[in-house]
């Protein structure tokens, strides 16, 4: 139990670092892009599927379009995005280039980030509580004796403890990572 237990919490972690990544920071950084999707032959396809994305200078990303004909969808679908950029094209490149960040943004970005770290702190309780149902169900069927139920509670309440420091961690550095100038 333990393992599948750890197991949904680093899935957890795991989808609050990828969630942090597709937030701007002071450089520009691929991740940005990966919830925007281009309508591509009638599929919606990530933009990773219809181009290669690279950082040319700190403040710009470039794509470089694999098929002519998906220039157009990609640009109308970044300038739909949040992102609030504006596409540069010259053939089968777009070059997006990132504006510095206003004080008032990098306190909206943050605010955001926290919003998403309780959430994540939410569902790691959530895979506690659900633990911990399972254990009184067993105790409760005279699977495991009182005090190995108290005992499997107090781990699994170390290791939620463990995983919503990890967030925290996590959460302080991206909103460092913002904040920095």
């Amino acid at each position: 139990m333990s393992n599948e237990l750890k197991e949904k919490m680093e899935k957890t972690i795991e989808h609050t670092k990828a969630q942090y990544a597709t937030y701007r920071t002071g450089r520009a950084n691929p991740e940005v892009l990966s919830r925007i999707l281009v309508e591509y032959y009638g599929q919606m396809v990530s933009i990773k599927q219809v181009a290669s994305v690279s950082v040319p200078e700190s403040m710009t990303l470039q794509l470089s379009i694999f098929d002519k004909s998906a220039v157009k969808a990609v640009e109308k679908a970044i300038q739909a995005s949040d992102l609030g950029l504006n596409p540069s094209v010259d053939g089968t490149v777009i070059r997006l280039r990132f504006p510095e960040l206003t004080e008032e943004r990098r306190k909206d970005l943050v605010k955001v980030i926290k919003k998403h770290a309780e959430e994540s702190k939410i569902g790691i309780r959530n895979v506690r509580r659900d633990a911990v149902d399972a254990l009184k169900a067993k105790e409760k069927g005279k699977e495991i004796s009182e005090d190995e139920c108290k005992k499997q509670q107090e781990d699994i309440q170390k290791m939620t403890d463990h995983y919503i420091h990890v967030v925290d961690q996590i959460t302080v550095e991206k909103e460092a990572d913002i904040m920095r100038i």
